[in-house]
């Protein structure tokens, strides 16, 4: 009986130990760890995305990834777009892969009869869509959401002109050239100005065209372009001269276009 009363503290403290031990692992294995870094060329580029972590498989495997290629004859009778943006404060800032504007609250699509909320908008240089097989100068991206956590991206292709576009001015003319989080400021950016006249659009059922490749995205490419001038898109590209992930396989989706019919891919 001496003999177990004399070791059992140590017995207690050594199960004790290990406990902690145990804890302290499990709570640093626990804890979130940045997302693996990923880029537009090399190792780290398109091509290997899908390797670089396992939430990142579709960006590999996905059968329905973005962006694709828009050709051929596409027709179908599709509803319009409800456009009912407001100004917002330019939340601007530049997260290392993009130019990004988170947009205030208040701004929204309506697409069969469905609600999507506007969050942000950001651009790519060149266009990630391409019409024929040809890219555009740019193309922005405006991303919006509805209650259910569904994704609506609507894409309006960027060319170029000699003349700046005065809609673009305040986004244009303050572009972080560091990386970092969106910093307040007093300057307003109106989203409905940045589209164009018409809004006819191809659509499609997508992904997020950076990883994780999330796909169910629903994708309203504006089929008329906005004009940038030369010396807005080349001051964007001096902060990122190439931030465009390749076309991917269409792989029998419908792609439709106001006024005609599906069209299946390749």
């Amino acid at each position: 009986m001496q003999t177990v009363r004399h070791f059992k503290p140590a017995l207690i403290l050594g199960i004790v130990f290990i406990l902690m031990n145990g804890a302290f692992l499990f709570t640093a294995q626990g804890q979130d760890t940045p997302p693996p870094h990923w880029t537009y060329e090399g190792e780290e580029g398109p091509s290997h995305w899908g390797e670089l972590d396992a939430n990142y498989e579709l960006c590999s495997t996905g059968r329905a990834q973005s962006p694709i290629n828009v050709t051929g004859g596409l027709t179908g009778n599709l509803v319009d777009i409800g456009f009912n943006y407001v100004s917002s404060a330019l939340n601007i800032f530049n997260n290392g892969h993009t130019v990004q504007v988170n947009y205030d609250a208040g701004s929204s699509i309506v697409y069969n009869e469905d609600t999507y909320q506007l969050a942000q908008f950001h651009f790519h240089h060149p266009s990630e869509h391409t019409i024929n097989g040809e890219h555009y100068a740019m193309e922005l991206h405006f991303v919006h959401k509805d209650a259910a956590g569904n994704l609506a991206v609507v894409g309006v292709l960027l060319n170029q002109t000699e003349q700046d576009n005065p809609a673009f001015d305040e986004i244009f003319n303050n572009l972080p050239a560091a990386k970092g989080d969106p910093q307040p400021t007093d300057m307003m950016v109106d989203a409905a100005s940045l589209l164009p006249a018409t809004h006819t659009y191809f659509t499609y059922s997508g992904s997020l065209t950076t990883p994780p490749c999330s796909q169910g995205v629903r994708w309203l490419l504006l089929t008329t372009p906005v004009a940038v001038s030369v010396h807005q898109v080349e001051e964007f590209a001096t902060l990122f001269e190439m931030n465009a992930r390749p076309v991917q396989a269409l792989n029998n989706r419908d792609l439709l276009q106001d006024g005609g019919t599906s069209v299946a891919g390749s």
